[in-house]
């Protein structure tokens, strides 16, 4: 089995706990509705690309980051759910950049 998800709110509240801040002094902080704040610590709703600028512009980090915490959890649940599946189908022989790559060589 593959790594465990871990919903970007986890991280979200960990920094909120060092914070000593509340999610609704957040939101207001944010501009945004606080049920927005709460439902992604609570992990019903992903971090998107407003909020990952809204994060990583209160954070001092960048929105990527944010973004990047979502795509991690997306991938790790798609891979619980559909991981030995997708090992199961066929590959190519050979991957599409090396046969690229083989290509270009021989037009030489």
């Amino acid at each position: 089995m593959g790594r465990s998800a871990i919903h970007p709110g986890e991280h979200l509240a960990e920094q909120l706990e060092a914070l000593d801040m509340s999610a609704a002094e957040l939101a207001r902080r944010l501009k945004v509705p606080t049920n927005r704040i709460t439902a992604i610590l609570n992990g019903r709703r992903a971090v998107t690309g407003d909020t990952a600028l809204r994060l990583g512009h209160f954070f001092g980090t960048s929105p990527e980051f944010w973004l990047n915490l979502q795509k991690l959890y997306e991938l790790r649940l798609a891979e619980q759910k559909s991981g030995e599946t997708i090992k199961d189908l066929p590959t190519l022989a050979k991957p599409m950049k090396a046969q690229n790559q083989d290509s270009q060589a021989q037009s030489r």
